[in-house]
């Protein structure tokens, strides 16, 4: 099996050599095809009308100079791997967690679904993080369970299809981890983002002061938190809303 890795936190992140780890445990034909920079909340973002650099940093492993996660699988995809395209594509593993409707601006889960996109299957891992008690990232878990996640859902989803997968990790002893729990995302009841002041005058930041509530505790946000399950939640390219086809189709018109 060929395995090609991404992220969104860039090629020199702690999470990348994380994942190469975690891939080790499944193939040894693994390819690694990064951002050179941060490139959190890039979402499904192209890099149309302007040059990218492909940097080859070792064997098998290369940075895309001002590129985006959507355009790192592009370019292993379609040109680094184009000899064999790779079954299985690893995004991540992400410094925080990516949940509810945080999915929709997420680099990694963006990762994962160029990758299903292009036939692979896409699988985006995120490491949760207590931000209470600061930003320090602790990858016991990813290490010790993902691959065996990965395996699961490898030998469950027999066909690509329409399917891709978001995976949280909770941040909590190894010991502590109550199992997995296949669930939906949280939607929330508005956006979480919000403009945030900043200390430069004129400033200001986008950032996510505080979680939308009402929450479902059976869904990922509560289920990672609260819980320290592991979740995985099965997503789909196709994001018709096939009710409202039916319903409006012959209704709305000239």
């Amino acid at each position: 099996m060929r395995i090609l890795i991404t992220n969104d936190d860039g090629v020199d992140a702690p999470g990348i050599a994380v994942m190469r780890e975690i891939a080790a445990e499944i193939s040894d034909d693994v390819w690694v095809v990064a951002p050179d920079g941060n490139q959190s909340g890039a979402s499904h973002r192209f890099t149309f009308g302007r040059e990218l650099g492909l940097d080859k940093r070792e064997e098998r492993v290369y940075a895309v100079v001002g590129g985006s996660p959507a355009d790192c699988v592009v370019a292993g995809m379609t040109h680094v791997c184009k000899d064999l395209r790779p079954d299985l594509v690893l995004s991540g593993v992400n410094n925080g967690q990516n949940l509810g409707d945080i999915l929709n601006c997420s680099g990694t889960v963006a990762g994962a679904r160029e990758g299903a996109l292009h036939g692979a299957l896409g699988i985006g891992i995120s490491q949760g993080v207590n931000y209470a008690l600061g930003d320090e990232v602790n990858w016991t878990n990813s290490r010790t369970y993902s691959a065996r996640v990965i395996k699961q859902l490898l030998a469950e989803v027999k066909t690509r299809g329409d399917a891709y997968f978001n995976v949280n990790l909770p941040y909590c002893a190894p010991e502590d981890v109550s199992g997995v729990r296949v669930v939906p995302f949280q939607r929330f009841s508005r956006s979480p983002m919000a403009y945030y002041a900043s200390d430069n005058a004129g400033k200001f930041f986008i950032a996510i002061p505080e979680t939308p509530t009402p929450l479902d505790p059976q869904n990922d946000f509560g289920l990672l938190v609260h819980e320290n399950a592991i979740t995985v939640t099965p997503l789909m390219l196709q994001h018709t809303h096939h009710e409202l086809v039916g319903r409006l189709d012959g209704v709305v018109g000239i």
